[in-house]
């Protein structure tokens, strides 16, 4: 209060006209701490009162800011352009990053209190219960999406990685390596993370803000709004071909793989390229003559109420594998007639069967790691990821360490390398 009488006496006394008062009738400065004086000491505060000019050119000159402020906002100023540094220049018009258009949310999904009829259903873990209560919900809010020039042809390879929301060293670590955006032998690469939220409501806000941060810096996250789980692993990969099929249909190649792989995307396009992606095209690490996980503790418990069958069709480990633009239309047809299934790769397996198409082995495509050829040999020996599409799985600080070895031109591989 007492600053506030303070300002209104200078006020007062600056606004009176020269002469205007005498000079007994003035109050003496009030005597103000200066903040720099020693205590117990005073400076004398000088009144001083602009000249009339001076104060009409700096109400002139803050006019003029508001002003220029004012039209900038009623313009809607659009956040910065996104052009990411190894994105090719040849269509500045597609590298524009305009505000997404407003569209109507989905109406939220209620549960199919039906279930709970089923066989077993109560003594079932928590997880299945959930996922058998919402497996028929597909339709969920777009929170994070790419720019326009992410597809923007020609495209190659789309590195499409599923990533967790809280993975952000490994989003990085894929930034840095492998997943660099950038042009090998003649042809264009781009990424994407697929990311749903987190389950508990305060982590969720961190998190999704930190996701907002890194769409707005690097442009490469596509995020919905389900609970990012390992049950959720098929929605998000149906999402996914349903988003394609609007906005990346003419990407040539895609490699859908975890954040903790170790991808080799230069011998990626060298084997691609000898291949037609208007053609079926599904390799990874194949697996066969498996079938459902009965055992309640396992990450894979796949109990009858879900599944009866004993057996699984042929499919590809999910930790990595490479599909063509024909496959990944096939996969979406089949997708949309099928009930999902808690295993995503299970999944695309019984999608692939749906269209009378079998998934392939690639034995540069190691999901389950890789064993050093003798105990002297370091299972992290550069010379043994050499000739590797994809392996599985790598910490993020292994990440970086392989694939710097790997870029060395000097590297020789006649003798054992070690890279630590």
């Amino acid at each position: 209060m007492g600053g506030g009488s303070r300002s209104g006496e200078t006020l007062s006394a600056c606004s009176q006209p020269r002469g205007g008062a005498s000079r007994k009738n003035r109050k003496a400065p009030e005597q103000h701490r200066h903040p720099t004086a020693a205590p117990g000491t005073t400076r004398p505060t000088r009144m001083r009162c602009r000249r009339p000019l001076r104060t009409e050119v700096g109400l002139a000159v803050a006019l003029s800011i508001c002003t220029l402020l004012l039209l900038l906002f009623s313009q809607h100023v659009s956040p910065p352009t996104f052009q990411s540094l190894e994105e090719p220049q040849g269509h500045p018009e597609a590298l524009a990053w305009p505000a997404q258009p407003s569209r109507p949310l989905p109406t939220p999904c209620r549960a199919n209190t039906s279930v709970a009829a089923l066989p077993g259903f109560e003594a079932q873990p928590q997880q299945v219960r959930d996922f058998l209560l919402y497996k028929h919900c597909r339709d969920f809010p777009l929170l994070q999406d790419v720019p326009p020039s992410k597809c923007a042809p020609p495209l190659f390879l789309l590195l499409v990685i599923k990533s967790s929301p809280s993975n952000y060293e490994r989003r990085e670590l894929v930034r840095r390596t492998w997943g660099r955006e950038r042009q090998v032998k003649g042809v264009q690469l781009r990424r994407l993370f697929l990311v749903g939220t987190a389950p508990n409501p305060l982590e969720a806000r961190k998190v999704n803000r930190l996701l907002a941060m890194e769409a707005q810096v690097h442009g490469d996250i596509l995020q919905w709004d389900f609970y990012d789980s390992f049950f959720n692993l098929t929605l998000k990969q149906v999402l996914f071909l349903q988003w394609q099929e609007t906005r990346c249909t003419n990407t040539s190649f895609v490699l859908n793989g975890d954040d903790d792989v170790f991808a080799h995307t230069n011998n990626m396009v060298s084997y691609l390229q000898d291949h037609d992606p208007d053609q079926h095209l599904f390799v990874g690490q194949l697996i066969r003559n498996v079938g459902p996980i009965r055992i309640p503790w396992s990450k894979y418990y796949v109990p009858k109420v879900v599944m009866e069958e004993e057996h699984y069709p042929p499919y590809c480990a999910g930790g990595g594998f490479l599909l063509s633009r024909f496959t990944a239309t096939a996969l979406r047809r089949a997708a949309a007639t099928l009930d999902l299934f808690p295993i995503d790769d299970v999944f695309l397996g019984m999608c692939l069967k749906q269209e009378g198409l079998e998934p392939a082995s690639h034995s540069g495509i190691r999901t389950a790691g890789i064993r050093a050829p003798s105990a002297h040999t370091s299972s992290f020996d550069p010379c043994l990821y050499r000739e590797l599409l994809l392996v599985h799985r790598f910490l993020p600080y292994e990440m970086l360490l392989m694939w710097d070895a790997l870029s060395q031109p000097n590297l020789t591989c006649g003798k054992q390398t070690q890279i630590y």
